[in-house]
């Protein structure tokens, strides 16, 4: 245990460590399970064992109705309430009525549309002449389009979701500008507003499309889904279905351009790719850390928790865990026994797993079929990530492809 205040860097909202995630948590972790972030009155828990368990454990909670107060308890409890910070039986009845669109079964029913959707996108950068933007190009359309129609919702607006999106990612942060926070309150009310004539609009009109699919299980027995769970279940999944596959989509490319060995292999057996996928979720997560709440005093490996304090179990700590993944830092798509925690897990275990697999593995050798040529436009150029607290993802990804 430690409380000293450097440790304080190890918060997910400091600037530290959104630039060094993965050094930083690799500095405490052998002698700390969790270190105290003062500004945040939250601990980062470090070690996949801990991580894992708190993750999997019904007796953390999710709502912070139950928390201390604090600044991230009030940013949470000034937001809509979704799905994301629900416990059950509230969280069990919304998630299962869209657990059937994000079956394993149901996205691979998607598949031919989603490598449609890769492919013309290739084919437009396959026009453009020197570097190309990896993730406007590729990594943002993609996975918005995918999600729109999924939902039912017109692609055209896609300049839309991605704006609403990102300011959707900083609502879990106390600790925005005034400017920023306007913003981001301002789209958040436009996106309410979207969703809202979406289901009225599709309460007149059904179509084959998940949003129908909702208005059809309210209007069915209106005690099951009222408007406003709705359109934040809705909210959701448009946030969580594009900007964590534009993530795990740049920060996996990234990786194999870093790694040209890897590359190589990837390339020379495509069959790779599964596994390579799995390799780029522990290597780089797109989420840092997820949350839970004890509901009782609790002692992490010699830390004393009271009940109602923030835990932020780090997922990309408990992904570099030498006690599960042998030379932690080394990015191998060969790795095996992968046991990453990046999709979470228990009973908030990400729904969209399925689809964003899918997603990545479909547009990341799509690209490399396309171009095997691909390759870093600057290599000396240090990554620029996005200054997202809690989200690990690229701004932008210059690339040439011959």
């Amino acid at each position: 245990m430690t409380l000293e205040d450097d440790t304080a860097a190890v918060g997910l909202m400091t600037a530290d460590f959104m630039a060094d995630p993965h050094g930083l948590a690799a500095a405490h972790r052998p002698t700390s399970a969790a270190v105290y972030d003062t500004d945040m009155q939250a601990w980062t828990v470090l070690r996949h064992a801990d991580v894992s368990a708190l993750l999997r454990d019904p007796h953390f909670k999710k709502d912070p109705a139950v928390a201390v107060d604090g600044p991230y308890t009030q940013a949470l409890l000034a937001g809509s309430r979704s799905m994301l910070f629900m416990d059950d039986p509230d969280h069990r009845r919304l998630r299962g009525l869209v657990t059937q669109a994000f079956s394993r079964r149901a996205t691979e029913s998607n598949r031919p549309r989603v490598q449609a959707i890769v492919d013309t996108l290739l084919d437009a950068m396959a026009e453009t002449d020197g570097p190309v933007d990896l993730i406007t190009s590729l990594a943002t359309p993609f996975p918005i389009t995918v999600i729109a129609e999924i939902l039912g919702i017109d692609p055209a607006d896609q300049a839309d979701f991605k704006r609403w999106s990102d300011d959707g990612s900083q609502t879990f942060d106390p600790t925005l500008p005034p400017d920023v926070a306007e913003r981001v309150a301002t789209s958040v009310v436009e996106l309410h507003d979207y969703l809202a004539a979406a289901i009225e609009a599709r309460r007149a009109e059904p179509g084959d499309d998940l949003i129908s699919a909702l208005v059809a299980v309210q209007d069915a027995d209106g005690t099951q889904l009222s408007d406003e769970e709705a359109v934040s279940s809705i909210s959701l999944l448009l946030l969580a279905g594009n900007i964590t596959t534009t993530d795990l989509i740049g920060n996996g490319v990234l990786a194999l351009l870093q790694h040209p060995e890897q590359l190589a292999a990837l390339l020379a057996d495509p069959s790779l790719l599964t596994n390579a996928v799995e390799e780029m979720l522990r290597f780089d997560p797109p989420v840092l850390a997820t949350d839970r709440i004890p509901t009782a005093d609790i002692e992490l490996g010699g830390c004393p928790i009271a009940k109602g304090e923030w835990l932020w179990p780090a997922l990309s700590s408990a992904n570099r865990d030498p006690a599960v993944h042998p030379d932690p830092d080394r990015f191998d798509i060969r790795r095996t026994d992968i046991h990453h925690v990046s999709f979470g897990g228990g009973p908030h275990l990400c729904l969209g797993a399925p689809l964003a697999r899918m997603e990545a593995q479909i547009a990341i050798g799509s690209l490399l079929a396309r171009f095997p040529r691909i390759r870093l436009a600057d290599p000396a150029a240090p990554p620029q990530y996005k200054a997202v607290p809690g989200f690990r993802g690229l701004a932008e990804l210059e690339v040439l492809l011959t």
